[in-house]
């Protein structure tokens, strides 16, 4: 069943006459339905962001309203985004009138009918409950867990995130419902564009995209240019290999995102903004799109935005998927219809940027950040982090991690805490080895850094950068060797080929890595001399490479070999010397060996093996020729007996 809701501008007619001439009862009621304090019918949520479609739910979605038509039941079903807990998806929460609403984890299709069964006729399923939602006016479900109490959620502080998960992104009423465009309504009716540049400066916040730059103070750049016409343009182009915290911000919050601009968009005067993300989010694009068409029809965008006098165009721009144009100069070449080819800086945007005129280029999530700061003042939110990184940051975990999904704390809260309380430690009980933070262009860094504190300094001090947020956990059965080749690889095939240090060092790089990955078959002594040579150039190429590219790809790109080299060195000179991958990932390194005490001559693996290189008879332990194996492992993997062994 479909709510009937007020229009939003009716809505938005309604609070700004509100706030100077009282109050109708009607309407707050509807304004309270929209919250779903209180229902008179079930509802049932389900996560369908990105995560959530690739963990079947769009199958659970057709279940459950198969269910209910099926079963005549009065129930609304709203798609929602994802709450951060992905690896628990497909998440599917259920709130009946009267009582708390209720989380349920890994709903698949085949579980919805029984699962339903059970709730609605206010019986707990023996399986699946992940926890309730805290509300003071409901009942509490006897015997679960409050959400906000799992180890998962206890210590995220939901600044950004608050929405995602909750409510109806593709619902404008609901956001507005929830306090949606207050900020942006006290902005326009009561600040000049300089006083918003103060309050956020004084707030502490700073870009979240990698570069840490005081958001604030940026703003005061462009808006003092003695340019008339001036442009904001967001950065959603997120790239990094294992981040998506971007991309899960606008699929579940989309409002939040465009508030957060249209606030910046005054703060700098400018009145034509655009939001650049990857044609890729096709679930983002989609819900951004939409929720840009409604906020145009309410009078929120558009021509004189609330009696202001304000008039704000906002324009998506769908990118290619360049890794590229995350950088901000090659994003302003790209949204002007050029290849997306990085720039030299000085001059800055702020100064000469968009069509030549002076742009702030700010990330998802530190234009999310814009609408609590403005509505809780600077104080507040310079109350969460640190000394000097205020607030709050967002982190998609990924890897080998047990709690995969997208997090939010303090700034200042220490790698162990994320990776072990909140993320649930490593998967299988196995040994951390590494956390590539920062991307890959950032570092990759040892167990024994765990009690680094998750602040711009201090991570600075590390040896590695914040980046966007992206965080992937190894554990021991991690090559260090490979992950660096996987890295390199990226971004020489990421690299715009403009500057010879960046398009050429990272293929040098690459080649090198690879000729220490490979077993030497056929190798001449003059080839052997040229691998070595090879390796001995590779921190002073690395270091070339930082000092001399043209923008942060190239500046960037050797941090993964330096911090692995310092941390985990003793791996590269196994596979260098000893022509060994202690992992047993590199495949041209692997040896493998039969233990004769387990083979029972069963000859599968020699009738397998595409180089003929096991023999034995029959009924007899066989043995493997080292000179003729290939490193395939058919023979590990068709073993029944584990008498195949990696050396």
């Amino acid at each position: 069943m479909e709510t009937v809701t007020t229009p939003a501008k009716e809505i938005v007619d309604y609070l700004l006459h509100r706030k100077y001439g009282g109050t109708q009862p009607a309407m707050e009621e509807q304004l309270s339905r929209l919250r779903r304090d209180k229902v008179d019918h079930p509802v049932i949520y389900v996560g369908m962001g990105t995560c959530g479609i690739v963990a079947g739910a769009e199958y659970t979605l057709y279940a459950v309203k198969n269910y209910l038509n099926e079963k005549d039941i009065d129930a609304e079903v709203v798609e929602v985004g994802c709450i951060g807990l992905c690896a628990h998806e497909p998440v599917v929460d259920v709130q009946l009138p009267g009582k708390r609403r209720l989380a349920f984890s890994r709903v698949k299709a085949e579980m919805v009918e029984n699962l339903l069964d059970n709730i609605l006729n206010y019986e707990l399923p023996a399986y699946a409950v992940l926890g309730q939602y805290a509300h003071p006016n409901q009942e509490v479900w006897d015997g679960v867990e409050a959400l906000g109490n799992l180890p998962f959620f206890r210590l995220q502080n939901r600044l950004v995130l608050k929405h995602c998960g909750v409510i109806d992104p593709a619902s404008l009423e609901e956001y507005l419902a929830h306090g949606g465009y207050s900020a942006l309504e006290r902005v326009l009716l009561n600040y000049a564009p300089s006083k918003v540049c103060d309050i956020v400066e004084d707030s502490g916040l700073r870009g979240r995209g990698g570069g840490g730059f005081n958001t604030g103070r940026k703003w005061k750049m462009a808006l003092t240019a003695t340019d008339t016409e001036r442009y904001l343009v967001c950065n959603g182009d997120e790239s990094d290999p294992g981040a998506f915290m971007d991309r899960a911000i606008v699929e579940g919050d989309p409002h939040r995102l465009i508030e957060g601009l249209a606030i910046a968009a005054y703060a700098i005067n400018s009145t034509k903004a655009y939001i650049y993300i990857r044609a890729e989010y096709a679930v983002a694009v989609k819900r951004l799109r939409h929720a840009l068409s409604q906020a145009t029809q309410a009078g929120i965008l558009g021509y004189n935005i609330m009696n202001s006098g304000f008039n704000l165009n906002i324009q998506v721009r769908e990118g290619a998927g360049a890794f590229v144009c995350g950088e901000e100069t090659a994003l302003i070449s790209s949204i002007e219809g050029k290849r997306g080819m990085p720039g030299p800086k000085p001059p800055f945007p702020t100064t000469r940027g968009l069509f030549g005129r002076p742009t702030v280029v700010n990330n998802v999530e530190t234009l999310a950040n814009i609408p609590p700061i403005i509505e809780n003042g600077p104080d507040w939110f310079a109350g969460f982090g640190t000394e000097k990184s205020k607030g709050t940051k967002v982190f998609a975990l990924a890897g080998n991690i047990t709690n995969t999904g997208l997090v939010e704390v303090n700034m200042g809260t220490t790698l162990k805490t994320l990776v072990y309380t909140i993320g649930g430690g490593i998967k299988n009980g196995k040994q951390l080895k590494a956390i590539q933070f920062g991307g890959p262009s950032g570092s990759c860094l040892p167990e024994q850094s765990l009690n680094v504190s998750i602040d711009y300094e201090s991570l600075a001090e590390a040896g590695t950068i914040m980046g966007s947020g992206g965080l992937v956990v190894m554990d021991e059965g991690t090559c260090m060797v490979d992950i660096v080749k996987f890295f390199t690889d990226f971004l020489q095939k990421a690299s715009c080929g403009k500057c010879i240090p960046c398009r050429e060092g990272s293929r040098r790089l690459h080649e090198i890595l690879e000729n220490i990955t490979k077993r030497p078959m056929n190798e001449s002594g003059h080839e052997t001399l040229e691998r070595f040579k090879g390796v001995l150039q590779l921190e002073n190429l690395a270091a070339v490479m930082r000092d001399t590219s043209l923008c942060g790809l190239g500046q960037t790109a050797p941090n993964p070999l330096l911090s692995a080299l310092k941390y985990f060195r003793e791996e590269f000179e196994e596979h260098i010397f000893d022509r060994k991958c202690r992992a047993g990932v590199c495949k041209d390194l692997r040896m493998f060996s039969i233990d004769v005490e387990k083979c029972t001559g069963c000859t599968i693996c020699a009738r397998k093996c595409p180089t003929l290189a096991i023999i034995g008879a029959p009924r007899t332990p066989h043995f493997i020729i080292e000179d003729k194996c290939i490193g395939c492992g058919i023979c590990f993997e068709v073993c029944k007996f584990v008498a195949v062994i990696i050396k």
